[in-house]
């Protein structure tokens, strides 16, 4: 379900000048399970002004199953193929209004039109974990709500760490996510956006501009 952000204050000129360059370009989280994409979407789309999408939560709605279920039920190749064809969806909106922050499933960046479509309509952002991080949060939740974590989810981690990193490098920008106030990766996000896009902020103005 789509988030409208609520941004009461104004922005401070990096991030207006980042929205001007970006255009109707989309933010999109990318890395593995537990890193943080919905959590930190959230707050990003919050501090920018801009709507945010959980992708896994619009697969689920399209579907009215849960993830858990899809894959149970179709398999993960039906689950990957419903995943892309969603997100292709929200880049279009997206890039029919204003932008969106999206945060992706772990395995979405791996699928290779889909990187090629986040690449034409959108800014991938690797939010990158380390092990003992990712361990941590998903011991949180059982994992029985997340398939790709069926037996040892230790052994699994490592495994998919392995097989994924090397594409997630692929990302536009690359921020460690890690244990500390939401806020602060945010900033980083920002900030790492504003130098990958040569965003120019504009100098604050003289206290004598203007006077006689």
């Amino acid at each position: 379900m789509r988030e409208a952000a609520q941004n009461a204050v104004a922005m401070a000129p990096r991030e207006t000048a980042l929205m001007a360059v970006l255009g109707r370009r989309s933010l999109v989280l990318v890395g593995m399970m537990g890193a943080g994409k919905s959590s930190i979407g959230r707050r990003l789309a919050q501090h920018l002004g801009l709507p945010f999408v959980d992708a896994d939560a619009e697969i689920e709605a399209a579907a009215g199953m849960t993830i858990p279920e899809i894959f149970s039920t179709y398999g993960e190749g039906d689950f990957r193929s419903g995943e892309a064809r969603v997100i292709a969806r929200l880049l279009d909106e997206g890039g029919r209004n204003s932008g969106l922050v999206l945060a992706t499933g772990g395995g979405a960046f791996m699928n290779a039109e889909t990187r090629a479509a986040i690449r034409a309509k959108g800014v991938s952002i690797w939010l990158k974990a380390d092990f003992e991080v990712l361990m941590r949060r998903v011991r949180r939740r059982s994992t029985s709500d997340r398939p790709m974590l069926q037996g040892d989810p230790a052994q699994r981690i490592r495994e998919l760490m392995d097989q994924r990193d090397p594409t997630y490098a692929e990302a536009d920008i690359t921020v460690m996510s890690r244990d500390v106030p939401h806020e602060l990766i945010v900033n980083e996000i920002v900030a790492a956006l504003a130098e990958r896009l040569a965003v120019a902020v504009p100098a604050p103005a003289s206290a004598e501009e203007g006077a006689p």
